[in-house]
């Protein structure tokens, strides 16, 4: 029959013969319409023994549960939706069934609509009357009880049944929905209990609309079954992890409770004590065997009183406990005993280098007067040299035979002073300077402390370090060293200071007037072949588990490797060739290779490919002359080129991408020499129509420093002269504009460089007479030197036979 709403409403009955499961009366639920009104579910699909609460957004759905509720039955049909979003949608983003629901307890607030959802049956979409929203359709509803035996049906119920049962043993939770379950449906009614049990999964949307889809009761339960043994499954691993966790979090419980109960205990019977207490007497026991000074006990006395009144739980405690763990930790007053023993020292300088002769005299010349006065103290040692030449190494060997700790720590590209004289306790995280912490780690106050790279300080807005580091290294100060961590003055006046550096020209001239300088000068071939004989090789065959029988490499391959790949002043990169022929025959060996292996210098292409230096020859010819230079690599030879261009007018022109400084003794070169000519036997009129270039070649490499001055003078000379400087000659030295020849540095790695590319005759000026002097032996043997103090003394030597 039709009613005189916009819906169409019959009795659907249910099949003849089946059993009713609470009576015979026809329920509310069997009223169905023919006609529905749609609300999309994006989430997961509803099911017919579902009765849950449900949020919907105000628009565009107001107006479609305000149409269902003026029906003579307040329902809808709710069904689920491909997109995520429910906003706009399409007859083809529906599914084709879903479930009719009851409306209970219709709620607007805000922008929401809120209602309890109460699932009646399935439905099957037959025809779109409304494609937009509100959507209305036409449905039918299938016969969902069919389909299968009725001993299968029983069996796949009391199979679902049982999953249900273990599903709530192992999580209780599942209890209220079953009970709202059985308030609604008969157990024995195995359509609804179907749908109850896969609405109890939390499975995906699809394999839950798969069991919404499926009308036949059988197929339905086996698919149903499956979801609810997955959901088991994982409620198990849930309930074994979360077993785990409070397993663990009980026993860390118990174990806390137990030891609160123990400490209570013993600290009634006295046997132990709190934490305040057991702080304070452990600072206490520290300064026992300390030699505090009287401001530090007095400070010290203050923050232990402090300590003692403070709660441990109170930030306060806290900084004030780490105040007192560090300055009770300091070595007030301890120091270690010096061993001054002078040839045990020089046999441990022998022993870890090999070379430098004239450093281990100087040091052990230190050491000697540390020994009359009966400890060394007061001293700063600054170590200059080329990088890899052994400055670090130097200076923990003086640690060692000194019998002190040794402690090293880089200040280059330092740029925070607080790192030299540490944080104010204020700040959070505050830590004392790197001196303090070197005391505190090594116990003694008399270490030696070595300061890398301290050419390479930097400044920033949080402070110099370099100016920070005046009151250290300055004997008259740092023996009242204020650290701002600290805020007590310490005695850094037995700490024997030793810093590296690879030049002068950055370290600040008032931090440099407080150290003592010792050069190193780069080793010459000789000694770099010794050094990689007794050091170098046997390290890295150690380093690489080679047998020493197994890998051999001769000293004239080792004399070609430091001549040919690695000529720099130090022995850094000789290592690094060392490692990759160590390498390379570690791979034969690896791949079976059982005979030794001998490298000899035919071998030495193969492992480490063309050589990189070839031997550098002096230049012969006129307007050609080799001077000799010093950098922060050492030294090197110089060559200098002079050539007339044309004689259209005077004039000089300079290349080689020279700095101001060399630029200028250029000029002054070619003033004097333009001026002297006739003193010296040339054309006077020489130099008035002829225009000069001089160039200094490798151009890519910047160029400074007035040392050539007199190898410049003499290139000129030789074209006024048009004759060819003296053969396997080289020269070092400052011209003045009068002449005078002044002294130059860097003798020691300019010899070194002259030696290293056969250069036998060299002239250094007189001044430098003296430096020279001081060079073993070993340097000074089979080279003819000539000093000069006027240039004129030069031109003598360079061009023999010239007008006195």
């Amino acid at each position: 029959m039709a009613s005189e709403d916009t819906m169409d409403v019959e009795i659907v009955s249910q099949t003849e013969g089946e059993e009713r499961a609470s009576s015979e009366l026809a329920v509310p639920a069997d009223l169905v319409p023919r006609t529905l009104y749609l609300l999309p579910l994006s989430e997961r699909p509803f099911f017919p023994a579902q009765a849950l609460p449900l949020v919907l957004n105000r628009e565009p759905w107001a107006r479609t549960i305000e149409l269902a509720m003026d029906a003579d039955r307040p329902v809808v049909g709710l069904i689920l939706v491909s997109p995520e979003s429910t906003e706009t949608l399409s007859p083809d983003d529906f599914r084709q069934i879903g479930t009719l629901v009851r409306m209970h307890h219709v709620a607007k607030e805000g922008n929401r609509i809120q209602f309890v959802a109460e699932g009646l049956r399935r439905f099957r979409i037959r025809k779109w009357l409304s494609k937009e929203a509100p959507y209305l359709v036409q449905v039918d509803y299938p016969d969902e009880r069919a389909g299968g035996d009725a001993d299968d049906v029983r069996a796949y119920a009391m199979a679902i049944i049982n999953s249900i049962k273990e599903l709530m043993a192992v999580n209780p939770l599942y209890s209220e929905e079953l009970r709202q379950f059985f308030q609604r449906f008969h157990p024995n009614d195995p359509s609804p209990l179907t749908d109850f049990a896969a609405a109890l999964t939390t499975a995906g949307k699809d394999e839950l609309q798969s069991v919404l889809d499926e009308t036949s009761i059988l197929p339905r339960m086996k698919k149903a079954i499956v979801l609810v043994k997955k959901e088991l499954e994982v409620a198990r691993l849930q309930g074994q992890i979360h077993q785990q966790v409070e397993e663990k979090l009980s026993d860390q419980q118990r174990k806390f409770f137990l030891k609160e109960q123990l400490k209570v205990i013993q600290q009634e019977l006295g046997i132990a004590k709190d934490d305040r207490t057991a702080d304070v007497e452990r600072f206490e026991a520290r300064l026992e065997a300390l030699a505090l000074p009287d401001h530090a006990r007095k400070r010290i006395d203050e923050e232990l009183q402090k300590l003692s009144i403070l709660e441990t739980g109170s930030p306060e405690y806290g900084v004030t406990r780490n105040y007192l763990d560090v300055i009770t930790d300091l070595p007030w007053g301890v120091h270690s005993p010096d061993n001054l023993d002078l040839d045990r020292a020089r046999n441990i300088l022998d022993r870890d280098h090999d070379g430098l002769d004239d450093v281990k005299d100087r040091i052990v010349e230190f050491l000697a007067v540390g020994a009359l006065k009966g400890e060394v103290s007061g001293s700063i040692l600054l170590l200059v040299g080329p990088p890899g030449v052994g400055k670090t190494s130097v200076g923990r060997s003086v640690a060692d035979a000194l019998g002190r700790p040794f402690y090293r720590f880089s200040v280059g590209g330092m740029r925070d002073e607080a790192e030299i004289k540490g944080h104010r306790r204020t700040y959070i995280g505050a830590m004392p300077g790197k001196f303090i912490q070197a005391l505190k780690e090594l116990k003694v106050s008399n270490p030696v402390i070595m300061l890398d790279e301290i050419d390479k300080t930097g400044a920033s807005y949080q402070g110099d370090p370099a100016s920070a580091l005046l009151e250290v290294l300055d004997p008259e100060q740092n023996r009242d060293f204020l650290d701002h961590y600290l805020d007590e003055r310490f005695d850094l006046s037995a700490v024997l200071f030793i810093c590296t550096a690879n030049q002068l020209d950055s370290i600040p001239r008032p931090l440099l007037d407080r150290m003592e300088i010792i050069r190193l000068a780069g080793y010459i071939t000789a000694e770099k072949v010794t050094i990689a004989r007794n050091h170098l090789w046997p390290r890295l065959l150690g380093r690489s588990g080679i047998a020493r029988g197994k890998l051999k490499i001769t000293d004239p391959a080792l004399r070609k490797i430091a001549e040919g790949y690695a000529r720099e002043a130090g022995v850094r990169n000789l290592e690094k060739q060392l490692g990759r022929i160590v390498r390379k025959a570690a791979v034969q060996i690896v791949k079976g290779h059982d005979k030794p292996i001998r490298v000899g210098i035919r071998d030495l292409e193969s492992y480490l490919g063309k050589p990189v230096f070839q031997r550098e020859q002096t230049q012969a010819g006129i307007g050609l002359t080799t001077g000799l230079a010093w950098t922060s690599m050492g030294g090197a030879t110089l060559s200098i080129e002079a050539s007339v261009i044309h004689s259209g007018g005077r004039g000089v022109g300079l290349s080689g991408q020279l700095g101001n400084v060399m630029q200028e003794s250029a000029t002054i070169a070619y003033n004097y020499v333009a001026t002297h000519l006739d003193a010296f036997g040339a054309n006077p009129a020489f130099f008035d129509q002829a225009y000069v270039h001089v160039h200094v070649p490798e151009g890519a490499t910047p160029k400074d420093g007035p040392s050539a001055g007199v190898t410049m003078a003499t290139a000129l000379l030789s074209l006024a002269l048009k004759r060819a400087p003296a053969a396997n000659l080289a020269m070092t030295g400052e011209l003045t504009l009068t002449g005078r020849v002044l002294a130059v540095g860097g003798i020691r790695e300019k010899i070194i460089a002259a030696r290293r590319n056969g250069v036998r005759r060299i002239i250094l000026p007189e001044a430098n007479r003296g430096d020279f002097d001081e060079l073993p032996d070993h340097l000074q043997e089979k080279i003819e030197v000539h000093f000069a103090d006027e240039y004129a003394d030069v031109a003598r030597i360079a061009f023999p036979g010239i007008p006195e």
